[in-house]
């Protein structure tokens, strides 16, 4: 139901919708390519220098990786409080929240047979007066 609510309103683009394919090897490739740098060294020179080159390529390649996440993670965090201020407008404007289901009453009430009750008695007698009053204009 939230999404037929909030889809009224223009949603900023996601993720998926904005990032090319050279983005995400500049996002994640580099970092990648870094620590498998670091294994190659490694794997070629296993003595000092190695691990040395392993230790350093690894390190640089995973603060690359994460830094990557948490600038994702920030931007996602924008997304959502974008999210929460469509909602918010939504409900000064409705008086509900978007989420929530329609107030459903908890209980019914039924009435006995010929009870009137007061709305009933007074849309009756705003059927008399309107019939009383063509009868007036019917007479002149």
């Amino acid at each position: 139901m939230s999404s037929t609510r909030l889809s009224q309103t223009s949603e900023p683009a996601t993720e998926a919708e904005h990032t090319s394919g050279g983005m995400l090897i500049v996002r994640y490739g580099l970092g990648g390519v870094m620590v498998l740098g670091g294994v190659a060294m490694l794997i070629l020179s296993p003595a000092g220098l190695g691990v040395d080159g392993f230790a350093m390529a690894v390190g640089g390649g995973l603060s690359v990786l994460l830094l990557n996440f948490l600038y994702r993670l920030s931007v996602s965090s924008e997304l959502d409080r974008e999210r929460e201020e469509q909602a918010r407008d939504y409900f000064d404007e409705h008086g509900d929240w978007p989420e929530d289901e329609p107030a459903k009453p908890w209980r019914t009430w039924v009435l006995p047979a010929g009870v009137v009750t007061f709305e009933q008695e007074l849309a009756q007698q705003a059927t008399d007066d309107s019939s009383k009053d063509r009868a007036l204009i019917a007479t002149r």
